[in-house]
């Protein structure tokens, strides 16, 4: 995504569920601030499926980064773990598996790139106004 940033801001956190929570408030807390108060239920919902994703499956201490550039806000959860956030047709009644369906129903796209090291980011983007 080579855009130019306006703003971007990171947090590191450990691989345990309570970072699930705080990636949702870190979010909340730095859309509010730019004024993006149209986006922070959209954002912080993916931004907790793909916390969760790092939490369950990665296992690894996560980052979660959040910037605007040009007429996008980008969310990305980097890991360490090489493997791809997985898209599962589940049963409507089960209560795990769509993670990946909400980030592709809230997001204007999302997708995958490996980072150095063998970890990979998870990134979703999101149209501003």
């Amino acid at each position: 995504m080579g855009q130019a940033s306006f703003w971007a801001h990171d947090t590191a956190l450990p691989a345990e569920a309570v970072s699930v929570l705080r990636a949702r408030h870190f979010v909340c807390v730095h859309l509010v601030e730019h004024r993006l108060w149209y986006l922070v239920d959209d954002v912080r919902l993916v931004a907790s499926e793909l916390a969760t994703n790092a939490v369950r499956h990665a296992r690894t201490p996560f980052k979660v980064r959040l910037e605007q550039a040009d007429r996008l806000v980008l969310l990305s959860v980097d890991d360490s773990s090489p493997a791809p956030p997985v898209h599962l047709a589940t049963d409507p009644l089960s209560t795990a598996g769509r993670g990946v369906s909400i980030v592709d129903l809230l997001s204007n796209g999302w997708g995958v790139t490996e980072t150095p090291g063998g970890g990979k980011s998870v990134w979703a983007s999101f149209p501003t106004r």
